[in-house]
């Protein structure tokens, strides 16, 4: 199922409109933050062959990347050790780590709400509904995915067209900043960096 309406063709399609993500032009209380693929797949080519010490390196940014290759390697194997150690719990061998770390990956750059609203809805219709109603997922569930994407769509549109391009702001714990939710949020996560309110990494 599918509740994603972000893809990378729209991203390349929105890059070519003038002044979309300048924040500067946006008024001081603005809660749009703009958040946007951090350009990452090219980059990773480039600078990987340029120098990877200073992408992936002791140097670079990304060091603590590396570390999930090991991750992703030895977790099916605990998962298997369950399975053996735990064979009454027979929902132990569903866990399928590949495909939970390689799902993180296609997850849209949003606030912290879509994703757990993004969880729920994945719950619900994709585990409840698959578990105990088969013959209503079986029937529904690609009607539904459809229509989530596209009731995404048509609602982004409408709102802007009759709220945003009027200056009306609805604001509300759901499409907060993630500053105003969790104030640790705004924190430097740079080792070493001292701000008012945050802790010392």
């Amino acid at each position: 199922m599918s509740v994603v309406v972000y893809t990378g063709t729209a991203w390349w399609l929105m890059v070519d409109i003038p002044h979309l993500c300048d924040k500067s032009l946006l008024p001081p209380d603005s809660e749009w933050t703009c958040p946007m693929d951090r350009v990452f797949f090219d980059a990773s080519v480039i600078w990987g062959l340029v120098g990877p010490r200073r992408m992936f390196g002791n140097l670079g940014e990304y060091a603590a990347i590396n570390w999930f290759f090991l991750v992703g390697a030895i977790a099916p194997f605990f998962v298997w050790l369950a399975t053996k150690a735990f064979p009454a719990h027979k929902w132990i061998s569903k866990i399928h780590f590949p495909v939970i770390l390689g799902a993180t990956s296609m997850m849209p750059p949003a606030m912290a709400v879509n994703f757990t609203s993004w969880c729920i809805v994945a719950f619900v219709f994709g585990h409840f509904l698959y578990k105990y109603k088969r013959q209503w997922w079986k029937k529904y569930n690609y009607v539904l995915s459809g229509g989530l994407d596209a009731g995404t769509a048509f609602m982004t549109i409408l709102i802007f067209l009759s709220v945003g391009r009027k200056g009306i702001g609805l604001l509300w714990w759901g499409n907060a900043d993630d500053s105003t939710n969790c104030s640790l949020a705004s924190c430097p996560t740079a080792k070493g960096v001292i701000m008012h309110g945050c802790p010392v990494l």
